[in-house]
């Protein structure tokens, strides 16, 4: 099949590169302003109860979480009758505004402490926007500059979660350009370290670019049909620069192999498709399931990274097997030229490296040495890697709020001066629904007494009136009646505690304890969310998990024949990742070099979703490289039956090559390091990392001492498997010189 593509590819390259032309200023023109057309949330379960809980709140009684504050500041106090009229006519004035609903200000709610400042400066506005989330987000967008000033003698600023995504959306559009700057000339400058010549740099980057609008097409379309998350767009960026840049790098580099061995240029695309293409197919599928058991989790969120992370895959993947053969027909011996290591060298009077041996490289050093000491080696290596992973168990979750954005975002600000200056959490409110009521006010009465006990729960609002430490504080009011409607009725615990937290998940458990008088009751809030995203994501996570390790295993053993070989790579992907994590959570969760990568909020925890997320794209991404090693050195052991010569031939065949091409791939997730969203830097960083980790100690340490101590039993599987294998195994078939080992041209060499 490979070889039929490569040569339609070859026959048909000036079509194929036309139509691929087109298609990048298509999918460019159509796709390009995917990120205003994507949503800011996906983080909540639509099953769950709280979800239930708040349609309910919602559908029966007209009301919900507010999802926008003004946070008033006046010169005198909010309790003077000149400010409080002025705070009331300014409240008026924003529920006048068309989508503003559920309008409650200090004043009008009967002057509650948790709605007022403890110096008595400033006081709340609490209101709710209608519509869907876009809709809420593009209100937003208009209110916040027109209240983000001085009215009826009050400092105005806008907050709330409408606003927190109305920024997230402006952020990241920002985010997705400074990348690309910063991303671009690097990458493009260390590609030309490694192949030497400009036209061989470029090609990788055409394809990553063809990647990318590719994916943002098809991400465009995609949210037509269903919802799909802002946040994915990064992903989009990074995964496919990263992979169209990678499966490159391995298909121009096996090329001018080919052709420096004497092949024609239509015979050199054939064998580079045949053989790297093989690899670069097997190392996709892999990428793409890794990245496809996100699918399984019912958060939209993570759903709409399964989406990107699969479209990127797909499309570096057509760039590399179609497109890039076509461009080196086109090329062929050309793609060498513009070798800019010559006239440096000739400025410099340096003289050109001496040919090596492959058994003089300094992959093949590195490989035999740990083979000498291959228990020291792999002992200290795992230690060192278990005591980077400890942080891990000590991490705690929470959800995404205000506190994503960067210390300069106004949504930011007002959140923290909320939460500092305010005794209570009124955007944290817990909303307990009894949809269907027969009990008295007596009993209404009751419940609210037993919930104002709980420990965390600051005050509770009932339509027989409010509570607090088991005492009523205040009767019914006419704004009371809100609490009753269509036969049931709803009570509003607010915090004073924060409610993501370990405190306030303690809070729901709690409340859902109470014995309830009223019949079934449904709990909603912040902290109901976080308990219930928790709950559902644990549920699935066993089978995202057991989707990824049988791909994976399925896919090495069709390499290599072994079942030894697969179990021993899925045992150093989890220690990669556990180290991977354990830094995540020292420098994000407990604050430890904040000021080196741009200072984000740190809240003491991560967001619930992000390790699985993370778990996912490196999974696929440690997996892209352990193939193409894996291939090798099986090639190499299948020539010689020699398996330490094999595990160290196989390293420095595939050394330079997979070093260039991590570096490259740690480069472009670097990049998202400069973002203003704290959990998309996790994921640049952590990604980076990891991708680092994996090609040093994991490849250049663990892999060789591990085949050094297992021995021939690398190659072992049970005979029915084996004769599997004989039959359908995939092993990348490659024309070896063991006998000689032919020398390397260092001018025209890949790296």
């Amino acid at each position: 099949m490979l070889t039929r593509l490569a040569g339609f590819s070859v026959t048909r390259r000036r079509l194929v590169l036309v139509l691929a032309l087109v298609f990048v200023g298509l999918a460019g023109a159509l796709g390009g302003g995917v990120a205003k057309e994507l949503s800011g949330g996906g983080f909540d379960d639509p099953s769950a109860p709280s979800e239930q809980a708040a349609a309910l709140l919602h559908d029966q009684f007209g009301t919900g979480t507010p999802t926008i504050a003004l946070l008033l500041t006046s010169k005198g106090d909010v309790d003077d009758p000149a400010v409080a009229a002025a705070g009331q006519r300014l409240a008026a004035q924003f529920a006048g505004e068309r989508d503003v609903m559920h309008v409650l200000s200090y004043w009008s709610a009967g002057r509650p402490d948790t709605l007022r400042s403890r110096n008595g400066h400033r006081a709340l506005v609490l209101a709710r926007i209608a519509g869907t989330d876009d809709n809420m987000v593009d209100r937003a967008a208009e209110l916040t500059p027109a209240y983000s000033t001085t009215i009826e003698g009050f400092d105005v600023r806008v907050g709330g979660i409408a606003e927190t995504f109305n920024e997230v959306g402006t952020t990241i559009e920002h985010d997705i350009v400074r990348a690309e700057v910063i991303a671009f000339p690097l990458v493009a400058v260390l590609l030309v370290l490694v192949f030497g010549s400009a036209i061989a740099a470029g090609l990788p980057l055409l394809i990553g670019v063809l990647s990318i609008l590719g994916t943002f097409l098809a991400l465009h379309l995609t949210a037509k049909y269903t919802d799909v998350s802002i946040y994915s767009v990064n992903l989009a960026t990074s995964l496919g620069l990263g992979l169209g840049i990678d499966y490159s790098l391995f298909m121009v580099t096996r090329f001018r192999e080919e052709l420096r061995k004497g092949r024609e240029v239509p015979d050199a695309v054939a064998a580079t498709v045949r053989t790297a293409g093989r690899t670069v197919l097997f190392s996709a599928i892999t990428v793409g399931l890794s990245l496809g058991a996100l699918i399984v989790f019912p958060l939209y969120f993570l759903k709409s990274f399964a989406y990107a992370g699969i479209y990127a895959v797909f499309f570096a993947l057509i760039g590399a097997l179609v497109v890039l053969p076509a461009a080196l027909a086109a090329l062929g011996t050309r793609v060498n030229t513009l070798d800019l290591r010559r006239p440096v060298r000739r400025l410099l009077r340096l003289q050109p490296p001496r040919e090596k041996e492959l058994d003089e490289g300094m992959w093949h050093r590195i490989a035999v040495t740990v083979m000498k000491r291959p228990i020291s080696v792999a002992t200290a290596v795992v230690a060192l890697l278990l005591v980077a992973g400890t942080p891990f168990l000590g991490v705690a979750f929470s959800l995404p709020d205000d506190r994503v954005l960067p210390k300069s975002a106004g949504a930011y600000q007002v959140g923290q001066v909320m939460r500092d200056e305010f005794p209570g959490r009124e955007f944290a409110a817990l909303s307990i629904i009894a949809p269907k009521v027969t009990a008295g006010t007596d009993q209404i009465r009751d419940y609210a007494l037993a919930l104002s006990k709980v420990d965390g729960a600051g005050r509770v609002d009932a339509v027989t009136g409010t509570y607090a430490a088991g005492r009523q504080l205040a009767p019914a009011t006419p704004a009371s009646a809100r609490f009753s409607q269509g036969g049931g009725t709803y009570l509003s615990v607010v915090p004073d505690i924060e409610s993501m937290s370990a405190r306030g998940e303690r809070l729901v458990h709690d409340i859902r304890e109470v014995p309830s008088p009223l019949g079934e009751v449904l709990v909603t809030g912040q902290a109901a969310r976080l308990v219930d995203t928790k709950n559902s994501l644990g549920s699935k996570l066993p089978l995202a998990l057991g989707l990824i390790v049988t791909a994976t295993f399925v896919l090495l053993f069709l390499f290599t024949g072994s079942v030894v070989i697969p179990l021993k790579a899925l045992v150093l992907n989890m220690l990669s990742l556990s180290a991977t994590f354990g830094a995540m959570v020292w420098v994000f969760q407990e604050g430890h070099l904040t000021s080196w990568i741009g200072d984000p909020v740190v809240t003491g925890a991560l967001d619930t979703t992000t390790p699985i997320l993370m778990f996912c794209v490196l999974f696929g991404l440690s997996m892209d490289y352990e193939v193409f090693l894996l291939s090798r050195i099986k090639e190499e052991y299948d020539a010689t039956g020699d398996n330490t010569r094999a595990v160290a031939m196989g390293l420095e065949r595939t050394g330079r090559l997979v070093t260039a091409a991590a570096a490259l791939l740690a480069l472009v997730f670097l990049a998202f390091v400069s973002s203003d969203i704290s959990f998309i830097k996790l994921l640049g960083l952590g990604t980076a990392l990891a991708v680092l980790v994996d090609a040093t100690l994991i490849r250049g340490a663990l892999v060789p001492a591990f085949m050094r101590l297992m021995g021939e039993a690398n190659w072992w599987a049970p005979r029915p498997l084996r004769s599997l294998h004989q039959r359908i195994g995939l092993a990348e078939y490659v024309e070896l010189d063991v006998p000689t080992q032919r020398p390397v041209d260092r001018d025209t060499a890949d790296v």
